[in-house]
């Protein structure tokens, strides 16, 4: 990625988080997009260049995680399918640059206030769609690990489904548990049961 594309995807996933974080904090019909451009330091129209809603701008922060799990398992070395899958889910879900550089003050009160996120009905369109584009993905990424045929085989396209399902469901639970189950523990576990029963062919 040259300079210049870095810093694209640099602003994009400030834009992103900026949503996510504002959102969080004040509600989603309380944020607005100049908000959302004014935390980051760039103009609404930039926003709109990279984002065409909040609802979009919030999702892909959970898409992005999940297209980088693809780019992950490609980028594993040899080894049994279902750990290079576990190390790139781990390696991609763990804390980054824009959580580092906004911690949260409250645990319990960010908490409560992504759960509110999460349940608004603007966003399930986004995260349908997000999820459609996160799955194809990872199952080229299996097909090309696994030698698969991603037009003909079932397998990869079972196993990306299984996988974002894993993310989604790890989060959930991660979520409604009080005290919060730590995301990292959820995700070995699921990823650990679905591997009982999805070897690989």
């Amino acid at each position: 990625m040259g300079l210049r594309e870095r810093k694209k995807a640099e602003t994009r996933a400030a834009l992103s988080w900026a949503a996510v974080r504002l959102t969080v904090e004040r509600g989603l019909d309380n944020v607005k997009v100049e908000d959302i451009a004014d935390a980051v330091g760039v103009s609404p129209r930039t926003f709109n260049n990279y984002f065409s809603s909040k609802a979009e701008a919030i999702v892909f922060r959970h898409l992005d995680r999940c297209l980088g799990v693809a780019e992950a398992l490609r980028e594993r070395p040899a080894e049994p399918l279902w750990d290079a899958i576990t190390h790139a889910v781990l390696t991609r879900f763990g804390p980054d640059a824009q959580s580092a550089a906004h911690p949260v003050a409250d645990a319990a009160q960010w908490t409560v206030g992504v759960r509110v996120m999460v349940a608004e009905p603007a966003l399930r369109g986004e995260m349908l769609r997000a999820g459609a584009i996160a799955e194809a993905e990872i199952a080229a990424a299996v097909a090309e690990r696994t030698g698969g045929d991603l037009d003909h085989d079932l397998y990869p396209h079972l196993v990306a489904s299984a996988v974002v399902a894993a993310v989604n469901t790890a989060i959930a639970h991660h979520l409604r548990t009080d005290p919060p189950v730590p995301v990292d523990r959820l995700l070995t576990d699921a990823l650990a049961r679905i591997a009982t029963g999805l070897s690989t062919p």
